[in-house]
């Protein structure tokens, strides 16, 4: 450990009066002084500020973003929930609406036609224009229609759906 030389008497005296002036003298000034305030909180508030007008920008930009990228999906899962609603709520009415039809029993060729004619010209009646679009226009809507139905073994497209395109005034596809 290395030590400092001896100091002189006079120097020894000298530090013991700066240290002893400092300790007597420091209360008084300190209670004179005014009293240093950092403004912590102004900065605080300052900074989120700052950081709100840069991050907000970024959050509007993610956001949509994220709406832009999942549209679509979204477009398409909603109007296909749509379509297929009006496709079984039309099935339902023309089921009820055709003499010798019912939910659930299998349908001879003659009926399922009438049945799908019933269903179309619900649909064009009733529902709207951007569902019947969605759904392919009204030929899609038969063709779904088509499908939902328990037909007997022998219908076809051709000896099912084509005469009840035909009896809604509709060319076969």
């Amino acid at each position: 450990m290395t030590r400092f030389p001896a100091a002189r008497p006079r120097a020894r005296v000298s530090l013991t009066a700066c240290l002893a002036t400092c300790l007597v003298a420091s209360p008084a000034l300190a209670a004179a002084a005014p009293a240093v305030v950092l403004p912590w909180g102004e900065w605080v508030v300052a900074f989120a500020t700052t950081a709100q007008a840069v991050l907000m920008p970024l959050l509007v930009a993610l956001a949509t973003g994220l709406i832009a990228r999942f549209a679509p999906l979204l477009s398409y899962v909603l109007s296909k929930s749509v379509v297929e609603g009006m496709v079984r709520r039309v099935t339902d009415y023309a089921l009820n609406a055709v003499s010798g039809a019912a939910k659930g029993q299998v349908l001879t060729v003659p009926v399922g036609s009438a049945v799908i004619a019933a269903a179309v010209q619900r649909a064009s009646d009733q529902a709207p224009g951007f569902v019947v679009k969605a759904a392919g226009g009204l030929p899609g809507i038969a063709e779904k229609v088509f499908r939902r139905l328990a037909l007997e073994q022998g219908s076809t497209a051709a000896n099912t759906l084509a005469p009840a395109l035909a009896a809604v005034g509709l060319a076969a596809r």
